[in-house]
């Protein structure tokens, strides 16, 4: 397809952020964009539709992925942003609020790739894309149960990517670093909060405000969700913004030690 019409895209979580911003990039690209929000939502005005899903619920899923074929006749992309965070000690989680974070966050992704994998294989082509975090690539204080889920969207989808090559599906990740949106204001409170994390806890969340307000813009993450969509030879993972670049970099080349002296350090934690 030429650059004036690249496709059909479906993006989950496009009502605000980093998935907005997506939705409207490709749209800007020259994809006919859909975009997915929990409760419903007008179309917007530079041309997405907009449709209801909850990635929670199986017929939800299944229903909007019907519709976009429906209505455009393919999905010729599929980008997972929806998301929620959790701020806290991983012990101030019960298993119920564990599993309700990797039931959006792990889940969602897989159940919207399950639903949207049988229509890429007619087509014999189409492109997948995760959104993980530089939190999928190092360990997290106080973020544990959110980290553990972008780094299992991390193996989900390397393994998926050589099950669907054959397929002409490709499977590829972005990894955002920080970044400016309302994530730090929706992000959800551990369910029993003991006081022996309550000092820590606050500390974290003061440090999340800071590090938000210099994040990037979610324009820098979309532009990334674009070259990852539109590669002719798709990379694994695609940074996003300079801090994201060099996490990556550090996970990767530098000791261990090294990495968790300075972890520790930046997250004001004693040595």
């Amino acid at each position: 397809m030429s650059k004036t019409e690249r496709g059909v895209a479906l993006v989950t979580g496009a009502s605000s952020g980093i998935g907005l911003a997506t939705a409207r990039a490709l749209r800007r690209d020259g994809y006919r964009v859909f975009g997915t929000s929990r409760k419903p939502m007008p179309d917007t005005s530079d041309g997405i539709t907009m449709l209801t899903c909850d990635v929670i619920d199986d017929a939800s899923v299944q229903s909007v992925v019907d519709e976009v074929v429906s209505r455009a006749g393919r999905i010729d992309l599929l980008v997972n942003n929806a998301g929620i965070g959790l701020l806290g000690g991983a012990e101030e989680s019960t298993t119920a609020q564990a599993k309700a974070v990797f039931d959006v966050n792990v889940f969602g992704v897989i159940r919207m790739t399950n639903a949207v994998l049988p229509v890429m294989r007619r087509q014999r082509s189409g492109r997948i894309v995760n959104l993980s975090s530089i939190l999928g690539l190092i360990p997290a204080p106080y973020n544990a149960l959110y980290a553990s889920t972008k780094h299992a969207i991390e193996g989900y989808s390397e393994s998926l990517d050589h099950e669907v090559r054959t397929q002409g599906v490709r499977v590829v990740l972005v990894e955002p670093g920080v970044t400016r949106t309302s994530f730090e204001e929706n992000i959800t409170r551990p369910d029993r909060s003991l006081a022996i994390y309550d000092a820590a806890r606050a500390d974290a969340g003061k440090l999340m405000r800071e590090i938000v307000a210099k994040g990037d813009a979610p324009e820098v993450v979309a532009e990334a969700v674009v070259r990852a969509a539109n590669a002719a030879a798709p990379k694994r993972r695609y940074t996003a913004g300079k801090v994201a670049a060099q996490v990556r970099f550090m996970r990767r080349f530098l000791p261990e030690s090294f990495v968790d002296r300075n972890l520790r350090k930046f997250n004001g934690l004693p040595g």
